[in-house]
């Protein structure tokens, strides 16, 4: 029995996802530096979902939100970014509350997110980058079909500031399997 729904940006309050995100700081420092930057405090995080409902109206940017049933709460996030509609391809990026990982929420989340990207989208390829030292975040990519293209040297900087490796997962609509 699935014990998580998905939410649009829509249904988030800011002191649900400030919640999320301060719940998870640690967890995400290093991998997720434009989300911490945009939920400092209560007042930002407002700014932030403004920003990322503007951004769903403009088409250049999607959100998902996992939400646990039984206690109501934010468990994760899922965005689709870097959208290049002449190309037709999108990144995924998302992160899961440190106390729900492990139980496949993440890889379902994902493949929800693919049907969204290549049905609705209308993309032929959706790529995932991950730090290469992510191996539950590879383990998503790899069990959601995607193949590993590559290590793109010093492409991302950290919440640390460093630039580091990423490895690149890509998949293509016609290598996708429902």
């Amino acid at each position: 029995m699935k014990t998580w729904k998905t939410d649009g940006i829509t249904n988030i309050l800011p002191e649900e996802f400030y919640a999320l995100v301060a719940r998870n700081r640690e967890h995400i420092a290093k991998t997720f530096p434009v989300t911490l930057a945009g939920c400092t405090d209560f007042e930002s995080t407002v700014a932030f979902l403004l920003q990322g409902a503007e951004n769903v109206e403009n088409g250049t940017y999607y959100y998902f939100y996992p939400r646990d049933i039984s206690s109501g709460k934010l468990i994760g996030y899922l965005v689709v970014k870097n959208i290049d509609r002449h190309v037709s391809k999108c990144e995924l990026g998302y992160f899961i509350d440190k106390d729900f990982q492990g139980l496949g929420i993440t890889s379902k989340l994902v493949a929800n997110a693919l049907i969204f990207c290549f049905e609705t989208l209308l993309m032929n390829k959706v790529y995932i980058c991950t730090s290469t030292t992510n191996t539950a975040s590879q383990k998503v990519a790899l069990k959601n079909g995607f193949v590993q293209e590559g290590i793109l040297k010093e492409e991302f900087k950290n919440g640390d500031g460093l630039l580091e490796d990423i490895v690149y997962f890509g998949l293509l609509k016609s290598d996708y399997i429902i």
